[in-house]
């Protein structure tokens, strides 16, 4: 490496430097604060579009006063907002809905509609809790069990387990209900549902 004992030398080599190297360093800093700019936009853009959708989420609440109000609200909201986690809830809104109605096959086709396009994983678990309910109803018993096996929050594996249990008593399998029961009350759910161990004693007594 060369050593520059005077200022002279040293002002040279910087003008020798800046001669060769300038137009590098400039373009670089134009491209790199661009980026910069850039990217600053876009994560405002997207927090803009996410409050928007918060916003428009509310209101769209406020109109649900029915089936028929939910269904107009949730297509206007998907219309206007490419927000995957509102249209998700907006949906599970729709089937709330609609089961509340009596149109059972309204609200499993929401539901699937939310699990169609891979929630997270509350979500999901919301879902097709849900889902297995309005299938039990329907008296879709084995299908039902085989939804609740895609839960695999941990969060909601109480509940699953209680539904396991209420399905597998309904097909008269008090074996697969007495575990499930058990599997509930150790997952803690014994604090969620109070009937719980009530329910659990009845097999036992049978």
């Amino acid at each position: 490496m060369e050593i520059y004992s005077t200022e002279e030398q040293q002002v040279e080599a910087i003008k020798r430097f800046w001669k060769d190297y300038g137009t590098s360093i400039l373009a670089g800093a134009v491209i790199g604060l661009g980026a910069l700019y850039g990217w600053n936009y876009y994560s405002q853009y997207k927090i803009d579009q996410t409050e928007a959708a918060s916003e428009a989420f509310n209101v769209a609440l406020s109109k649900s006063t029915d089936e028929a109000a939910t269904l107009a609200a949730a297509a206007a909201f998907d219309k206007d907002h490419a927000q995957p986690g509102y249209s998700a809830l907006m949906q599970l809104v729709v089937a709330k809905a609609a089961a509340e109605a009596g149109n059972f096959d309204k609200a499993v086709t929401a539901l699937q509609q939310v699990l169609d396009n891979k929630p997270s994983a509350a979500v999901a678990a919301i879902a097709s809790l849900r889902m297995a309910r309005l299938q039990a109803e329907q008296g879709q018993l084995d299908a039902a069990l085989t939804t609740l096996s895609k839960v695999a929050d941990e969060a909601f594996a109480a509940e699953k387990a209680e539904l396991e249990g209420d399905f597998y008593a309904r097909k008269g399998d008090g074996e697969k209900a007495r575990s499930a029961y058990a599997l509930a009350i150790e997952k803690g759910g014994a604090a969620l549902s109070p009937a719980l161990q009530m329910k659990l004693d009845n097999l036992n007594q049978a």
